[in-house]
């Protein structure tokens, strides 16, 4: 199970940065012939090859962007591409000095370092199948695919990418894009700024962004998706689940439990839920096939809610400041009514298709109270200055 705790990401990269140096200083370099400079462009490039003893776990530390494909090599094969600028080759080769890539063991672990000099490095990686992956860079891009266990990843700026992980995976990155195809365990990934994209997660899936949206296609458990302001989109989710933006919409398509959603302003849509929390500070709220208690509320904007056919259901509250409410209710659920519509100038405000929901006067208030289909859980309705309407579904 992921924790779904405060991020630490700038505590871990700060630490991952320090060990990086440390090795740079401790670790024997590793042997490689002289390589040639290119010049590319204003820079001069040097490129690296090399390659270390298969390991069942890989630790890899670089100064730049890292790409790993596990699962398609027998030993661990690197290549590294480190450039510079400079006035001609000789000043390059002065700026590069010191780079390098260092290689060690630990137990299972192989660790792989590539760093120094004054020039942005990028490394990739073909290693065999590889029952763990820790990835941490100074700044660029991570992208991995083919890991057979668990994949940690975390970088100070620069998009994510990662793909047919079969364990847990957790990507932490200061800014930037984070983009997830294949996930057969739990997912945890955290940006400062960027959007979260997953095709598929069997665990749970905690999704942090500090502004983008989140879109998440299948999930087979709950689902925690936290946006500061973009669109959150989940096409299915097994557990539950709880969304959050500062502005913009919350589409799920259906949950195994109960959603939860709380919108600054912006619409909010549940296809299918076992019950529904939802707050709203402007956007509507639609709400279908429902099959538990719903705890609804908006400041400004309508209230569509559909009960589920065949399913009891539990005390539920519906309540817009601005805005008309509309309820369908299937012949075969029971439930006892009770609604009010505030600053009401007629009877017209509570529209009902059932006879033994009367309809009167109350005030400045027009309610409406009585058991429909024989009565059952408590549903309240509160609406101001819209209108209610209370339908039979067909």
């Amino acid at each position: 199970m992921l924790q779904s705790g405060p991020s630490k990401r700038g505590g871990n990269s700060a630490c991952r940065r320090a060990l990086l140096a440390g090795l740079l200083a401790v670790l024997p370099a590793a042997l490689f012939a002289q390589a040639s400079l290119v010049r590319e462009g204003g820079r001069w490039v040097q490129t690296i090859t090399g390659s270390a003893p298969a390991a069942a776990r890989l630790r890899v530390l670089c100064q730049g962007p890292v790409h790993l494909e596990g699962g398609t090599a027998n030993e661990i094969a690197y290549t590294a591409k480190v450039s510079v600028r400079a006035r001609n080759e000789g000043e390059a080769r002065r700026l590069l000095e010191g780079f390098g890539v260092r290689k060690s063991t630990s137990g299972e672990w192989a660790v792989l370092v590539a760093g120094g000099g004054k020039g942005t490095a990028s490394l990739t990686l073909r290693t065999p199948r590889l029952a763990g992956v820790l990835i941490s860079t100074a700044e660029g891009g991570v992208e991995a695919n083919g890991v057979e266990g668990f994949l940690t990843a975390d970088t100070r700026a620069g998009e994510m990418k990662c793909d047919r992980i079969a364990g847990e995976c957790r990507l932490t990155t200061g800014g930037g894009d984070i983009l997830v195809g294949e996930i057969g365990g739990g997912l945890q990934s955290s940006t400062g700024g960027g959007r979260i994209v997953v095709k598929s997660v069997r665990g749970d899936a905690v999704l942090e962004t500090a502004g983008g949206d989140i879109q998440v296609g299948d999930a087979g458990a709950a689902v925690r998706a936290d946006t500061a302001g973009g669109a959150v989109r989940i096409n299915s989710a097994g557990g539950s689940v709880t969304a959050s933006t500062g502005g913009g919409p919350i589409v799920i398509g259906k949950a195994g439990g109960i959603v939860i959603t709380r919108n600054m302003a912006g619409p909010v849509q549940v296809g299918a839920a076992t019950g529904v929390r939802s707050e709203s500070g402007t956007g509507g709220i639609r709400l279908n096939n429902i099959a538990g208690p719903m705890r609804v509320s908006t400041a400004v904007g309508n209230i569509m809610a559909t009960l589920l056919a065949g399913r009891p259901l539990l005390d539920s509250y519906l309540a817009t400041g601005d805005g008309d409410i509309t309820v369908l209710i299937p012949s075969n659920v029971g439930v006892t009514v009770r609604a009010q519509n505030d600053l009401a100038d007629s009877l017209t405000r509570i529209v009902s298709d059932f006879p033994d929901l009367p309809v009167r006067m109350r005030g400045m208030q027009v309610v409406a109270e009585g058991a429909i289909n024989g009565g059952g859980p408590l549903l309240r309705i509160s609406g101001t200055g819209g209108t209610i309407f209370i339908k039979r579904q067909r």
